[in-house]
This record gives structure tokens, C-alpha cells and sequence, in this order.
């Protein structure tokens, strides 16, 4: 099996997110015209709980059979490496068949304790794929701590078509028992998704499973690890991200009982309070898609970074992180603007029914910065193997979520928005905190305002010139036929007139190099126009 360099790894998993949330963007309002506003509040909590467990199972196994992978990699112990991979499957196949019985026994407890009733039956529903995501997160580990993020890219391709099709089939035939059962039908799929996946991995892997080394390779140089000590590496490194990243939706949990019960608190009832929640799950879901691009960042990046510092090469690892860093603002920043400036015209396009809820978008995208920052330092510090005093400041930055949700939401004159102020404090604390922790660990410093400075100019200016290109070509498109055509067509001319801005200012202003487009895949650069190319210095 072939290893891919960093930058074409992220590439690839960029793709494939970006075509992952796409399908689910078009997928999302068709659940809704099915399920409604009032199905849309306990189907996105039934989703929160299964990401929370998600998260516990998954996402620090996963990441540790990366990390751990491709540091026996690094240092030529291929057979450990493997190993290590085996022994990691058995435990997730266990962990993932425990937390799917206890999703199943606990469904009803869990839908009323977060103030939802309603998500029952979607939260029993989604217990199996709790078990296939653990296979198919096993394999996704394994082939990019081997460096191909190919296997990986598909198969989330793959998942998530899978999931569009059935959830909205199941979803639409289990309407006539009611919102309840529509709700489960819409969860159908991430459930054959999950287990179609997890085939395709299990396929790949028996195909690509063989290492190709150097006819100077001497085996009896290598230092072997027993089974005991590759668990106890294993439990090491998947243990601290697993209680950060639990900590993380965990708070999503508590925050969506918080949320429902302050908002009842303010004066709503049952039904607007669900409403208005619905809200708050359209919001996360568009911010999704660039969220995407960096999770897939963080993955390309994770085994760079291990491996480095598995071999106590500081330069790389710097390297690495100022790689990391820059892409980070470079994606983050106009995502944020780009989605506050066009949220409305992006809401009538997307939801064209069920358009409210705009105004989250509007003051809320700088939430997105902040989220794709911690997400970055969360990686860097596990690379660095200084992952558990970052998990106290998450812990402390939802203490301080759910204190601001708390206050804010019962409030009428702010409402849902008080969610939006509570994720900014939620993701602030840890952020300035993470960033002393990086440094007085690798004992560097990291000027984070001066690295968003190139970006947020050429963001500015791609704002200005969205919003103005957005609103004339919607009255111009409107003579000819108004309503829902003129704002689709206008937002997506204006999303990608914004774009060949941003692009262009960036160039002008140095904020990408020569360097950074020499580093990048071919057939992406080839979608650079010249003109912009031959600014680049």
C-alpha cells in the first residue's frame, strides 16, 4: 500500500468531506418537508446522544490506532503495527456491541432526561450503528496511520449515500405511524450506512494488508512489543482523547436538556420550544461543512505529527503545526464570513420551507473559528502526547457553557441566542488556555492573531463583495422570475464570485506563496485560473 504526503491525504479526506456534508445539505431539508420543524427538534436530539456515544466509542480508538501506527511505521516495526491494529479491532467490536445493547435498553431514560420524549424511538433505532461505525472506525485508524486516507475517503462517500437514500425512504414510509416513528425511519440509514462501510474497509484491508520493505531491511533490529505492552499503548493514547472528545458532546448532551428546559423556562411551550431548538440544529449542521474540512485537516496532520515526535524531530513537528495553523484560518475565517454575510439568502436556499433561524448563522459563525481552532490544538497536543490537562479546559469551557446557556437562554429577549453566546465562551476558555499549553510545551511561540490577519482581509473584502453581488443579481433574477429560483441562483453566483475573490486577495496580499501551491495536488491547482496564479509570489 502506497503512502500519500500529508497535503494529498488532506486533500482527499477534504473531498470526500465536503461531498459527505454536500448530500447531507440536500438531504436535510427533504427529512424536514417529511418530519417538520416539531420532528426536526427530537430527531437532531436523538443525533446528539448517538454522536456523544459515537464519540466514547470511536474517536480516541480510532485516533490512537493512527498515532500508534504510524509511529511503529516511523520506526520500521511493521509487524507491531499490525498488531497493534488486531488487538484494537476486538476492542472496539466490544465496546461497540456494549454501548449499542445499553443505547437500546436506555432509550426511553435517555429521551427524557434530555427533555425530548419524542427521540425515543430514533434513539433505539441508531443503536446498531453505534457497533458498525466501531468495525468501520477500526480500519479508518489503521490505513491512515499508514499514510492513505484513500480507503477512509470512500468509504465515508459511500456511508453517507447510503444514508441520504435509506433515511429518507424509511423516514417517509414510517410517517403514517406518526412523528415518532418518521424520526426513527429517518435514522434507518446511518445504520446501513455504517454496515456497508464497514464491508468495503474489511474488503480493502484484506487486499492492502501487506507491507512492502527495502531488501536492506533487517527485522532483528527492530524492538518488539508484547501484547500486553501495544494495550497499554493503546489504552495510553485512545483513553484522554476519548474523555476530551466525550467531554465535548457530552456537553452537547447537557446542553440540549439545559437548552430545552430554559427555553420552557422562558415562556415557551412544548411545541415553540422545539421549534426553536430545530433551530439551533440547522445552524450546526451548516457550520458542519467547513467543520469537516478541518476534522479532515486534523486527520491528515495526526500521523505527521506522531511520527515527528516519535523521533524527537522538533523541526517537523513545528513545521507541522505551522502547516496545520495556516490552513486552519485559511478555511475557517471565510467559511465564518461567508456563512454570516449570506446567511439569510443560504437559509431560503437550503431550507426553503423552514427558513428560520438565520439570525443564529448571522451572529454565530465566529463559532465556527473558534470550534476549527480547539479541534487543531486538540490534535496537536495528542500528537505531542499532552492531551490531559487539555481535557480540564474543556471541561472548563462547558462549565462555562452551560452557565451562560443557563442564564441567557430563559431570557425572551435573547432565547435560542443565548446558545450561540454560550459556545463562544464554551470554546474561548480552552482556546487561550491551549495555546499556552503548546507553547510552554514545545517551548516555541505561536502568534495566532498575526497568522488571521492575511485571511480576515481577503475574507473582508470577499464579504462585501458576496453580499452586494447576492442582493443585485437577486433583483436583477427577480424581473425575470421571483421566489425561490432568483435567491438559489444569486446565492451560488455570489458563493462563487466570493470565493475567486477571496483567492485573488490572498494572492495580492501574500497570504498563499508559491510554496503553498507547490505543495498542493496537481489536479487542484489546475482549477486555480491563471490569473490568479501568476500573482502568487
Amino acid at each position: 500500500m502506497k503512502d500519500q504526503s500529508t497535503t494529498k491525504g488532506f486533500a482527499i479526506l477534504s473531498i470526500a468531506s465536503m461531498a459527505v456534508k454536500l448530500l447531507s445539505l440536500v438531504y436535510m431539508p427533504l427529512l424536514l418537508v417529511i418530519i417538520g420543524e416539531e420532528g426536526y427538534a427530537p430527531y437532531y436530539a436523538a443525533y446528539t446522544v448517538f454522536v456523544f456515544i459515537y464519540v466514547l466509542t470511536n474517536t480516541g480508538m480510532s485516533s490512537a490506532i493512527s498515532k500508534l501506527v504510524s509511529e511503529l511505521i516511523a520506526l520500521k516495526n511493521y509487524k507491531d503495527a499490525v498488531k497493534t491494529f488486531k488487538i484494537s479491532r476486538i476492542i472496539m467490536l466490544l465496546v461497540g456491541t456494549i454501548m449499542a445493547v445499553f443505547m437500546i435498553i436506555l432509550a426511553k431514560p435517555l429521551a427524557n432526561g434530555i427533555h425530548f420524549p419524542k427521540a425515543y424511538l430514533a434513539i433505539k433505532a441508531l443503536a446498531p450503528a453505534v457497533l458498525f461505525t466501531s468495525i468501520a472506525s477500526a480500519y479508518r485508524g489503521y490505513f491512515q496511520g499508514r499514510g492513505n486516507m484513500g480507503p477512509t475517503a470512500v468509504s465515508q462517500v459511500i456511508e453517507q449515500i447510503a444514508n441520504v437514500a435509506f433515511s429518507l425512504l424509511f423516514a417517509f414510509l414510517w410517517l403514517k405511524h406518526g412523528i415518532e416513528a418518521a424520526c426513527a425511519g429517518g435514522t434507518v440509514g446511518t445504520t446501513l450506512g455504517a454496515l456497508i462501510a464497514a464491508i468495503y474497509l474489511m474488503r480493502k484491508y484484506e487486499k492492502n494488508k501487506k507491507f512492502r520493505v527495502s531488501k536492506d531491511y533487517n527485522e532483528t533490529d527492530i524492538i518488539r512489543y508484547s501484547n500486553n505492552d501495544l494495550l497499554k499503548k493503546i489504552l495510553f493514547y485512545a483513553l484522554p482523547l476519548t474523555i476530551s472528545s466525550g467531554l465535548q458532546y457530552a456537553g452537547n448532551v447537557v446542553d440540549a436538556a439545559n437548552t430545552k428546559g430554559r427555553l420552557l423556562a422562558s415562556g415557551l411551550d412544548d411545541k415553540k420550544a422545539d421549534t426553536k431548538y430545530s433551530y439551533l440544529g440547522k445552524f450546526q449542521t451548516l457550520i458542519g461543512v467547513p467543520i469537516a474540512i478541518i476534522s479532515a485537516l486534523c486527520t491528515a496532520i495526526l500521523p505527521l505529527i506522531s511520527s515527528s515526535a516519535a523521533l524527537n524531530d522538533k523541526k517537523e513537528v513545528k513545521k507541522g503545526i505551522d502547516y496545520a495553523f495556516k490552513l486552519t484560518f485559511l478555511i475557517s475565517i471565510p467559511s465564518a464570513v461567508g456563512l454570516a454575510v449570506l446567511s439569510t439568502p443560504v437559509f431560503n436556499m437550503i431550507y426553503p420551507k423552514y427558513s428560520n433561524g438565520a439570525i443564529l448563522m448571522q451572529v454565530g459563525s465566529v463559532v465556527l473559528v473558534l470550534m476549527a481552532l480547539v479541534q487543531i490544538q486538540s490534535t496537536i497536543l495528542q500528537s505531542i502526547g499532552k492531551l490531559y490537562l487539555s481535557t480540564f479546559y474543556i471541561v472548563l469551557g462547558i462549565l462555562g457553557k452551560i452557565i451562560t446557556n443557563y442564564i441567557l437562554v430563559a431570557k425572551p429577549s435573547i432565547n435560542i441566542l443565548g446558545t450561540i453566546f454560550g459556545s463562544i465562551v464554551g470554546f474561548l476558555i480552552p482556546l487561550l488556555l491551549n495555546h499556552r499549553l503548546i507553547e510552554k510545551s514545545l517551548r516555541i511561540r505561536f502568534n495566532l492573531f498575526k497568522s488571521a490577519i492575511r485571511p480576515a482581509v481577503a475574507s473582508a473584502l470577499m464579504g462585501v463583495v458576496a453580499y452586494l453581488c447576492q442582493i443585485n443579481l437577486y433583483h436583477l433574477l427577480s424581473l425575470l422570475h421571483k421566489g425561490y429560483i432568483a435567491n438559489a441562483i444569486s446565492t451560488i453566483l455570489a458563493i462563487f464570485i466570493g470565493g475567486i475573490v477571496y483567492i485573488y486577495a490572498l494572492a495580492l496580499i501574500g497570504g498563499i506563496t508559491k510554496r503553498d501551491i507547490n505543495s498542493m495536488p496537481r489536479k487542484v491547482t489546475k482549477l486555480i485560473p491563471r490569473f490568479i496564479l501568476t500573482r502568487i509570489r
